[in-house]
């Protein structure tokens, strides 16, 4: 609900100022820390801003401020403003710089061996630009907008959201080396006696877990695990089969023994439609697809074969 009209007053610069600071710090304190300004006049400007404006900017939280719908679609024109302000102060006419932060939701396994090898590029290209990664995505919601962006395997469906395909994420059943050389029973793949890891029961909707699940058919695996880094690791370790991804595996070695197990999936682009135009978004945006486009042969094939081995 908006801001009664009576109570509008006039558009203060120096709020809009403190707004960006908040919305920057999540906090009161952190934008009176970085403002060099007392607490309370920091709560003050924003209550004056959000009756200029006839709308609340911020929901109040015990773990600090969090930005309204209204907030997060007058943060790039706040920081325009801002850009501005100091383009008249320097006199130079210049693009605005892309800054803040952006808020990304993805697997803990894209984030660590995909995003945060190639983000120092981003890091040059947009140094006030801040990323923030969440892996936890089983609690990260678009449609609470605990994100602004997020790069993930299974499609939303609600939410006011863009979605945009961009890749696949290939899956294939993997072996070390020293697994394959010690067991017995010739060469060949055998779902009835070969080791496998599976994934523990909370995990069971993977399509990874899947798999292993229809393939032991009630035998007990070898181990069980609630990670894909402990699936990686054990699977080198030479404790058995693995379903993994290529671009994990690959990098450790393993045997890849059967590359079409079918489970493939897709890698989906997904931003709030509301963040579309908004340049901090759309950087991130183009940074992703260009390291998903650039890795795309890595994350959809197996390169090495148990033939080629």
């Amino acid at each position: 609900m908006g801001i009664p009209i009576m109570e509008r007053q006039r558009l203060v610069w120096d709020d809009v100022s403190v707004f960006l600071a908040v919305a920057r710090s999540g906090s009161l304190s952190g934008a009176a820390a970085a403002l060099s300004i007392g607490l309370a006049t920091v709560s003050r400007r924003v209550q004056r801003l959000e009756a200029c404006l006839g709308d609340p900017l911020f929901l109040r939280h015990h773990t600090g401020y969090r930005l309204t719908e209204e907030g997060a679609a007058l943060v790039e024109r706040a920081e325009e403003m801002e850009a501005a302000a100091q383009a008249f102060g320097s006199g130079l006419p210049e693009e605005p710089e892309v800054s803040g932060t952006v808020r990304l939701a993805t697997a803990e396994n894209l984030a660590t061996a995909l995003i945060l090898p190639e983000l120092p590029r981003l890091r040059r290209a947009h140094p006030r630009l801040t990323l923030e990664i969440a892996t936890d995505i089983a609690t990260v919601n678009l449609h609470r907008r605990d994100a602004d962006i997020a790069l993930r395997m299974t499609r939303p469906d609600r939410g006011h959201v863009s979605v945009q395909r961009i890749g696949t994420l290939g899956y294939g059943l993997y072996s070390a080396r020293s697994y394959m050389e010690g067991r017995t029973g010739g060469s060949e793949v055998d779902l009835e006696r070969d080791e496998l890891i599976a994934w523990a029961e909370g995990y069971g909707h993977l399509p990874a877990a899947r798999w292993v699940e229809r393939a032991l058919r009630g035998r007990a695996p070898a181990v069980v695990t609630t990670s894909l880094a402990a699936q990686v690791t054990g699977c080198a370790s030479g404790l058995g089969l693995a379903v993994l991804p290529h671009f994990l595996a690959q990098p450790r070695d393993l045997v890849c023994v059967d590359a079409d197990l079918g489970i493939d999936q897709p890698i989906w682009l997904v931003t709030q439609t509301d963040l579309a135009s908004s340049r901090r978004v759309q950087a991130v945006a183009s940074f992703l697809r260009e390291i998903v486009s650039e890795h795309r042969g890595a994350l959809s094939e197996a390169r090495t074969s148990r033939t080629d081995a």
